[in-house]
């Protein structure tokens, strides 16, 4: 029971209320107090904790169990990835990549090799996985180009986004094709259909005009990390080629892919798709990628092993203050889910009578806006809609899914770790980021549910 709220409302509406005091507190701390962000989210927490009634150690366990949550998985993974990204920096691999596309697709369209290069990497990826591996070659494209930051750097975001929120086989379209009793082929045709045309518009598209408005500068120190301005190597122009930078940094995407074969293919108590699973599983594949990468970026390129040790030692520390904003951002999403915010959204939805394809954006999105969470938002949404949908012949399943998946994309903002991943890796302010990430999820969730309502004409 909520301690704090309007009199005369439902107990759902008073937590809607509990929530948006929560999120205005935090916005505050940040940019009237300058509180730091890591602080400001544990404050926020708790703030929310009290108002919607939960018991006190309860409090401190949900903020404890979403950090863990986020940090078990992004946090390694983050780890590992800038790693890999210092390694190819340094080694010259990241400059040779920016410097082959810009000959391929010249400076003025190099935004769209952009585009291509995180649509096939986040085809298998998860968007943190993706993003980690191709934010160095974002700044230096731009660098090399003389591009505006985010007319590179959009592109990126918008595909790793619409890959990871409409297309198997990430974790909730999977999960939502499960529910709605979805085929999975004609998901991902559908998917691709509804998606390319989102990466455009607000990727390339929305890139070339927010980079008019908004000008990041990333913090000197994860530059001369990820994109230092003549990348050394001990044996003077020893640089990977093409082909072996590109083998390296696509090994996580090919272990992944192979994953995904094998669990299609081989039966479930088959030996070898264990194998397959385990060198697919995320962590297990970015680890093999920088054990490759400490050879083919380090000791053929003429470093030794303890100049090896202290860059991979040096990487870390730019990335701490990240990491832990991102892991609390987890903890805020957890709070938000645990004192019964997302289903109160999601409940409150149900009672509107509308078609099942707008229904199903609407509860994800909700729920969306509510944690924070996109696979949380899908996972939930298709829960509640799908006994709906069972009832209402003559609708598509697989368009279901996606307009669950486009409504778990919207508005992106202070409860969801990928947004301060972004503000820090981008060095903006809140401000900024709502003017970038924010309006760009939200581009994309608006743009495919247009699509899918279209598509629900004719399929």
């Amino acid at each position: 029971m909520s301690l704090i709220g309007p009199s005369g409302l439902s107990a759902g509406a008073v937590l809607l209320f509990d929530a948006f005091i929560a999120i205005a507190a935090l916005i505050l701390m940040i940019t009237r107090l300058r509180l730091h962000p890591f602080i400001a989210l544990i404050v926020a927490s708790g703030l929310l904790g009290l108002l919607a009634g939960m018991p006190l150690p309860g409090i401190v366990q949900s903020f404890q169990d979403g950090f863990g949550g986020v940090m078990g998985f992004v946090g390694i993974v983050l780890g590992l990835g800038t790693m890999l990204g210092r390694l190819m920096a340094e080694s010259g691999g990241a400059d040779c990549i920016a410097q082959t596309l810009i000959r391929a697709f010249g400076k003025s369209r190099v935004h769209w090799a952009m585009t291509l290069a995180a649509f096939l990497v986040g085809i298998p990826l998860f968007f943190e996985i993706g993003f980690v591996l191709l934010i160095p070659l974002v700044f230096i494209v731009a660098r090399r180009s003389g591009m505006p930051l985010f007319k590179i750097g959009m592109p990126m975001l918008a595909s790793l986004s619409v890959m990871h929120g409409l297309v198997p086989p990430h974790p909730g379209p999977m999960l939502a094709i499960e529910a709605f009793g979805a085929d999975i082929g004609k998901t991902i045709f559908f998917g691709l259909i509804v998606g390319l045309p989102c990466m455009i518009i607000a990727g390339p598209l929305f890139g070339s005009f927010v980079a008019r408005h908004v000008a990041p500068a990333p913090s000197d120190a994860l530059l001369s990390q990820l994109a230092p301005p003549l990348p050394p190597t001990p044996s003077g122009g020893n640089r990977p080629g093409f082909g072996v930078t590109l083998i390296t940094v696509l090994l996580p995407v090919l272990l992944m892919l192979l994953r995904t074969l094998g669990d299609i293919l081989l039966p479930e108590d088959a030996a070898l798709r264990h194998l397959i699973d385990f060198l697919g599983n995320p962590i297990a594949a970015l680890l093999a990628a920088l054990l490759l990468a400490l050879h083919t970026f380090g000791l053929a390129r003429g470093f030794s092993r303890e100049q090896l040790l202290k860059l991979l030692d040096q990487s870390l520390a730019p990335t701490a203050a990240i990491v832990l904003i991102i892991g609390a951002g987890g903890g805020f999403k957890q709070m938000l889910v645990n004192s019964g915010v997302g289903n109160a959204i999601g409940m409150l939805a149900v009672q509107a009578r509308i078609s099942p394809l707008l229904l199903a954006w609407l509860v994800a999105g909700l729920i969306r806006v509510a944690t924070g969470s996109a696979t949380v938002a899908t996972i939930t949404g298709a829960g509640i809609v799908a006994p709906l949908a069972a009832m209402t012949p003559g609708v598509s399943r697989e368009l279901l899914v996606l307009a669950t998946g486009a409504g778990s994309l919207v508005f992106s903002h202070v409860n969801d770790a990928g947004f301060w991943m972004v503000k820090e890796y981008f060095n903006m302010s809140i401000g900024q980021t709502f003017k970038t990430w924010s309006a760009m999820e939200t581009i994309i969730s608006v743009t495919a549910i247009a699509i899918i309502m279209v598509l629900g004409i004719f399929v």
